[in-house]
This record gives structure tokens, C-alpha cells and sequence, in this order.
């Protein structure tokens, strides 16, 4: 189950009240992960930006690889066993992109499934020392980071023309064109605005 903290938090974020609701939400951001880079063609094996430094200048063999590290990364943080970011997983070859995700999905699901539902709000010191972070906010943390790094895959396929799956199965354009019945439906005049 999900709930908002009350408007006088930081922003009325989202708390997760189970690990087991965390799960089966991540569960969803993982299948969009192996839905994008599995549509990604041969040609992106080994392509990375033509400037940039550093993770600006990745490739997508090094993000996918990122993503799949960075799971464990926070699990480690979660259980309270240090932000320890573990060996990168093989992802030489686009063969094994969608394996090092899956095999880091079931690590990440096999190493918090069963924490009690009490670590969520439990404080877990920063990296830096520079505070401390409750564990469902370190859970939110890490699906903002792939989601981050998948829309920057999305990008770079788009910039090299390469197909990029819609979230939700809807193209803006089909949503802008269902919305003169929309407004209709609802008592609405006119021919409403594209998205």
C-alpha cells in the first residue's frame, strides 16, 4: 500500500507502507527497463555519445550495466550495510543486457523481501554523513535513478532514430485526438488542447 505523507513534509512524498507494495511497484519499473532496452537494435551495442565526460559520455552497454550495479548499490544502503556498490556486471555485449537486469531484479527482490515493514521509516546515514535518509525514501531514490537512466537510454535511441516504446502503450498524439469526446463526455466545449 502506498500512502502521502501529510502536506507539511518535504513536499507530501509518497511512502511506502510495505516492502512487499514497494515490490510489486518496482516489479513494473523493471518490466519497462527490459521492455526499452530489449527494443533497442544491434546498432546501439557500443554506441555512446559522441561528447561528453564521464557518465555523460557512457556507453549504453556501461548505463545498462550502471542500472543493473545500482540496484544492489541501494539494497546494500536499504539493509544498512553501507552504500557499497558491488562489481559491474557483464554487459560487454547486448546479449547480456537483459540477463544482468533480470539477475540484479531477482538479487535486489531476494535481498529486501522479507525486511520487516518497520525499516522503511528507519534512518540510514548518507554516504557523505550529510544526514540521514528513512529507508523508503532510499527505495524511492533508487527507482528515480533507473528511471533517470532509462529515459536516458530512451533519448539516445530517439536521437539515433532507433524505435522507443511508448510508457503506457499511447502515443501523445493518439491521447490529443481522443480529446474532443473526452471533453464532450464531461460537458466540455470545444476541441480541448493537444498534450
Amino acid at each position: 500500500m502506498l500512502a502521502t505523507r501529510n502536506a507539511g513534509s518535504r513536499g507530501g512524498a509518497t511512502v511506502y507502507r510495505s516492502i512487499e507494495a514497494f515490490l510489486r511497484y518496482f516489479e513494473g519499473v523493471h518490466r519497462r527497463a527490459l521492455r526499452d532496452i530489449g527494443a533497442l537494435p544491434p546498432e546501439a551495442d557500443g554506441w555512446r555519445p559522441a561528447t561528453g565526460e564521464g557518465e555523460r559520455a557512457w556507453s549504453i552497454n556501461k548505463l545498462v550495466g550502471h542500472m543493473a550495479g545500482s540496484r544492489l548499490y541501494f539494497a546494500s544502503a536499504y539493509l544498512g550495510r553501507g552504500w557499497i556498490s558491488p562489481p559491474p556486471p557483464d554487459v560487454g555485449r547486448r546479449e547480456r543486457w537483459l540477463p544482468a537486469l533480470e539477475e540484479s531484479f531477482e538479487q535486489f527482490c531476494g535481498l529486501v523481501r522479507g525486511t520487516p515493514d518497520s525499516w522503511l521509516e528507519r534512518k540510514i546515514a548518507m554516504i557523505d554523513g550529510q544526514g540521514e535518509l528513512s529507508g523508503w525514501r532510499i527505495l524511492a531514490m533508487m527507482t528515480e535513478h533507473e528511471i533517470h537512466h532509462r529515459s536516458q537510454i530512451d533519448t539516445y535511441a530517439g536521437l539515433n532514430g532507433w524505435e522507443v516504446p511508448q510508457i503506457y502503450n499511447r502515443a501523445a498524439e493518439e491521447i490529443g485526438a481522443l480529446q474532443a469526446a473526452e471533453r464532450a463526455k464531461h460537458g466540455l466545449s470545444g476541441e480541448g488542447h493537444a498534450l
